[in-house]
């Protein structure tokens, strides 16, 4: 077992130095009085000239959550986010309920109140140590965390650091909870000799039960009417050419539900777009593939007799307190192995159904044509709409992006406007639904990919949750150019949608008076950018959209400034 010693002259710099050794590129942290001896450590780690882990200031935790989320989705590495005690872990909840639904392993830290009052460097001594202590930290985020646990000296550091990180990325993936007392990092030492490499295996692939697979493969070849629904297959790039190869060889359409990563290529003949009503309606076997909720139960259902089965890392979705989906055959698998195994598994079946795969590959792919026919009518119907039609500006962005730049979308880009064919170019928010995600997992996902562009769509809601003042001080800071393109319609839309859907004769929607989901007047939120050194402007006519994404590009590309849009859209 080969080991390595470093110098260190307290225990936060052994924290550090061992952050540095497993791998961990970036410290996301709003800073606290928890952080003297973290503080120290990385203004000698600068000194010595250690670039990692390279600390971020991000002032709002939130934020902060949301760069470690954006960075993981691009490079599938888990970071490191310490928060202030109590107060920050409250802060940082909302991002880590995202992270949490989203399968996104974070090491998530805060310091915690000085456990003394007197008698060790780092016992309390400000009035704040009193009142920020609580029965209980980790009970603040324990739901919507894998595991938590607190350090207690230099003796089990290595292990639980390693504890947290292979909790964190064993599948189903999500964020852990550590918790760090000041004086246990203050803590004198000389020496800190630790496992290098560690010896902390996380596992490989899931693999399905091969029995389960054959299962599948018979229900999808006798299948008339098959549909694969997914939402999240794209997580693992690689499954994505899998999914293909299934698709087009035994002409399966695939629709891509609550998409939160690019899952299948838009412009392929077998993408059958974002909504499977009409097709499950009609189904015989429905492969629901990483999806938690592949329809809507109250509006939609299979009929009676079409076989569903269920594939993904844990097809129950065990960690939702209820979900209640028909399953006639559950695979817990990676789709990344699982659907190769499927489609060697379908070859046995090919011969005796190879008439009516071709017949289906022509019968799919005109409805595809169709519905791209469509999908154009629609567009051609608002292009020179004022105030901006969502399809517009949807349209006009897919036009200045390129096929590898990084979409980072919080509800409003419409789908149906943008073509995606690489995978990793598309990331959208967690199904739990935490606003404010989009502006930092943008920031995340640049510094991930400093090289590509990265467009952040937002609602004007999402912009306001996202905490707009810190991430354009950081996207200044740490020279991290974005593009934003904010689609403005001056109102919580899926509040309104939400009350239209239980009461469409209702007071409201007779009156067209919708009391807590209006957000008039708007700010002028271009001008927030500015204030960071960024390039804002607002956009209020069709024709000037294109050109206001030209010039925000320059300022982002040729200038290495960030660029808010503020799209003045449709009020419903």
């Amino acid at each position: 077992m080969a080991h390595k010693t470093v110098d260190v002259e307290t225990t936060g710099q052994a924290y550090l130095e061992l952050l540095r050794e497993r791998g961990i590129d970036y410290f996301f942290a709003n800073a606290g009085t928890d952080f003297a001896p973290l503080i120290d450590g990385f203004a000698r780690f600068a000194e010595q000239g250690k670039q990692t882990p390279r600390p971020i200031t991000v002032p709002h935790e939130n934020a902060a959550v949301a760069m470690a989320h954006g960075y993981y989705m691009v490079t599938g590495r888990p970071q490191v986010v310490m928060v202030h005690v109590t107060v920050g872990t409250a802060n940082a909840l909302n991002g880590i309920m995202n992270a949490a639904r989203d399968h996104v392993p974070i090491l998530f830290s805060a310091g915690r109140t000085p456990l003394t009052e007197a008698g060790l460097p780092g016992s309390r001594d400000v009035a704040i140590h009193w009142a920020q202590e609580s029965f209980d930290q980790g009970g603040i985020v324990r739901e919507y965390v894998k595991w938590d646990y607190e350090l207690r000296n230099i003796t089990q550091l290595e292990a639980v650091v390693d504890r947290a990180l292979e909790i964190a990325m064993t599948e189903p993936r999500g964020p852990v909870y550590l918790t760090l007392p000041r004086e246990v990092l203050g803590e004198a030492q000389t020496t800190f000799t630790m496992t290098s490499p560690a010896r902390r295996d996380r596992g490989g692939r899931l693999y399905p039960d091969p029995a389960s697979i054959e299962a599948a493969a018979a229900l999808l070849a006798a299948a008339e009417r098959p549909l694969i629904i997914t939402g999240t297959t794209g997580r693992h790039p690689e499954a994505v050419a899998h999914l293909v190869a299934l698709a087009a060889r035994w002409a399966i359409p695939v629709v891509v539900f609550g998409q939160r990563y690019m899952c299948f290529p838009t412009n392929h003949p077998m993408h059958l777009g974002f909504a499977p009503d009409a097709l499950l309606r009609t189904a015989d076997a429905v492969l629901v593939l990483d999806s938690d909720v592949p329809w809507f139960p109250s509006q939609v259902n299979p009929p009676p007799d079409a076989k569903v089965i269920h594939l993904g890392i844990d097809p129950f979705y065990s960690n939702y307190p209820m979900r209640s989906f028909p399953c006639d055959l559950a695979i817990p698998a990676d789709s990344a192995v699982a659907l190769p195994l499927l489609t060697t598994a379908l070859e046995a079946h090919q011969a005796a159904a190879q008439a009516r795969i071709t017949a289906r590959f022509q019968h799919v792919r005109t409805l595809h044509d169709q519905q791209r026919a469509a999908w154009r009518e629609a567009l051609a119907q608002v292009r020179d709409d004022s105030p901006l039609d969502p399809l517009w500006v949807s349209h006009c962005i897919n036009e200045i992006k390129g096929d590898d730049s990084i979409v980072v979308n919080e509800y409003d880009l419409v789908p149906t406007q943008a073509e995606f064919t690489q995978p990793g170019t598309l990331f959208g928010n967690s199904p739990s639904a935490g606003l404010g995600w989009g502006l930092g997992a943008a920031l995340g996902a640049k510094l991930a990919a400093p090289d590509k562009l990265v467009i952040a769509t937002l609602g004007d809601g999402s912009y306001m949750f996202g905490n707009p003042t810190p991430c354009h001080f950081v996207s200044q800071a740490y020279e991290l150019p974005t593009l934003t393109v904010i689609f403005n319609n001056r109102v919580w839309n899926a509040v309104r949608r939400a009350n239209l859907g239980m009461y469409p004769n209702g007071w409201a929607a007779k009156t067209n008076h919708f009391p807590l989901s209006e957000l008039q007047p708007s700010p002028n939120f271009e001008v927030l950018a500015t204030a960071s050194g960024g390039y804002g402007e607002r956009v209020t006519q069709a024709s000037e959209v294109r050109p206001a994404l030209q010039r925000a590009l320059r300022a982002v590309r040729e200038e290495g400034r960030q660029a808010v849009l503020n799209m003045i859209c449709k009020h419903p």
